[in-house]
């Protein structure tokens, strides 16, 4: 099996920023010695009487240990938000400025990993009324939601957004699917209505024309009231963005002779709603989003975003460890239950095997030039386990605005100007990588139809074996490619095939 290369030095990085963040718990941890700067610290104050946000992890990913954790939250002066007992990871509000050093006092010390804030300023939705009655505090939103958050700027690459309502088919306009061979792959299968594709974005416009009886109720929920489950229609439809209708037209616009056909029409989807009203993607709304997709037996979950406020979460800064190390354990939970996950590139035009710094983080208060090392990682895109994904243009060129990274990229996909569905029953042009991760969940989507005993590690595997090699073009913008024929930055393994996915 081919598997994603380290960047230089990788795991000893990990290894060594690991130990510095247990460190400063008072948790011991094996050290590790490398050549590389620490990244630039981004301290979180927290002070008496606001409300913060925090993940808890314990030492060992289990009920039990979960219990110990959710007492010493609520000894520290915190509410238990949400408990996943499955990971050990507890999700906590409090408006004690001290809770972290608190919660690692008494039983707590040994029964924690890791603790960190979520974010650098106060819940905007504020604690979940359910947890702790109406008396709820409710902080004031720190920018208007005009100002688009990760996930509208991802779907927003290049500026470019063409309305076209319309009855009309528009197949002969879907220049990405040919590309990928997915009209030759629909010859065989269209896919199996028994496989799930988790749709983690905005919401979907669940009656959209295209996309009638595509989405699955039962299996859709909205992760945004600070990390807690909420299965109510109203919290799983999108509200101030189509990002997420038009990531699922792509995977599965149904075939019904209206508009547009997605990679996968005959699949289900589910709206697993993890972008708030501001555009921001947290991490307990990733980990919610993860674990439903895990708890639920979806297939596949796609993934078109970076979590805020961090574009790079590094391992040797503690609070920014803890938030990483949850929203892994929540997607190794989901992996080993089954499913597979294809993610976003970005779009900074950056080279993710090179890159030495970062001017947009964090990105919910006011951003700072940091270094960061090998331990620093986009997530969830460059954590184990996941489906990398950069964009192409339709000339099968790198789109301008496209990370790339030699041992990061794992295949490539159309991503420019690409027609699908949005919100208010329409259709229009997106570009991004957002829009290049959702071909590529919808070609797993047909490969787990076509194989359907097969695992995500196999699935993962066999999509990179049987992508269509290509050589390093040209580029507009950022560093140039590196790599053969075979493995480049650009392209990773090569360019996605839906007609080798279901078997030719």
């Amino acid at each position: 099996m081919r598997m994603r290369y380290p960047r230089p030095a990788r795991a000893l990085a990990v290894a060594a920023a690991a130990a510095l963040a247990a460190a400063s718990f008072g948790i011991s941890a094996s050290a590790a010695t490398i050549d590389e700067p620490t990244s630039t610290p981004v301290p979180i104050v927290t002070p008496d009487g606001e409300t913060f946000s925090y993940v808890v992890n314990a030492r060992h990913a289990n009920p039990g240990f979960t219990r110990l954790v959710e007492r010493a939250v609520r000894a520290a002066g915190g509410v238990v938000v949400q408990s996943w007992p499955q990971i050990g990871v507890v999700v906590a509000h409090s408006t004690n400025g001290s809770f972290r050093d608190d919660v690692v006092s008494g039983h707590g010390r040994w029964a924690i990993d890791s603790v960190g804030a979520t974010r650098t300023a106060s819940p905007v939705e504020g604690t979940p009324a359910a947890v702790v009655g109406t008396d709820a505090l409710r902080a004031p939103s720190l920018r208007a939601s005009t100002d688009a958050g990760a996930a509208t700027a991802d779907a927003a690459a290049d500026e470019e957004f063409t309305a076209m309502v319309t009855e009309d088919p528009r197949e002969a306009e879907q220049w990405d699917m040919s590309m990928i061979q997915a009209d030759a792959a629909h010859e065989i299968t269209d896919g199996s209505p028994d496989v799930v594709v988790g749709i983690l974005d905005s919401g979907i416009e669940a009656d959209h024309p295209d996309l009638v009886g595509q989405v699955s109720e039962d299996l859709s929920v909205n992760c945004t009231d600070a990390g807690r489950p909420d299965t109510s229609a109203e919290g799983w439809w999108p509200t101030t963005s189509s990002h997420g209708t038009h990531v699922a037209g792509t995977v599965a616009a149904a075939r019904n002779g209206t508009g547009i056909v997605g990679v996968a029409p005959g699949v289900t989807l589910a709206s697993v709603k993890v972008v708030n009203d501001q555009g921001y993607i947290f991490p307990e709304y990733a980990i919610c989003g993860f674990m439903w997709a895990g708890l639920k037996g979806m297939d596949v979950t796609n993934n078109s975003y970076y979590i805020d406020p961090f574009m790079y979460w590094c391992s040797d800064q503690p609070d920014q460890y803890a938030a990483k190390e949850a929203v892994r354990r929540a997607v190794d939970f989901s992996t080993h239950r089954g499913v597979v996950h294809a993610a976003a590139a970005g779009n900074a035009a950056t080279d993710l095997a090179t890159n030495t710094s970062d001017s947009t983080s964090p990105n919910d208060s006011e951003a700072i030039d940091r270094v960061i090392n090998s331990g620093c990682e986009d997530i969830p895109t460059e954590l184990d386990g996941v489906v990398t994904v950069s964009a192409l243009d339709s000339e099968a060129n790198l789109s301008y605005f496209s990370n790339r990274g030699l041992g990061e990229i794992d295949v490539a996909a159309p991503g420019s100007r690409i027609l699908s569905t949005v919100t208010g029953h329409g259709y229009a042009l997106y570009s991004g990588t957002s829009m290049a991760s959702p071909h590529v969940a919808g070609v797993l989507a047909l490969m787990k139809s076509a194989h359907p005993d097969w695992s995500p590690q196999l699935m993962e595997q066999e999509i990179r074996l049987q992508a269509e090699d290509h050589e390093c073009g040209p580029v507009d913008r950022g560093p140039e490619c590196v790599g053969s024929l075979e493995v480049n930055s650009f392209y990773g393994d090569g360019i996605a095939d839906a007609l080798e996915a279901v078997g030719r």
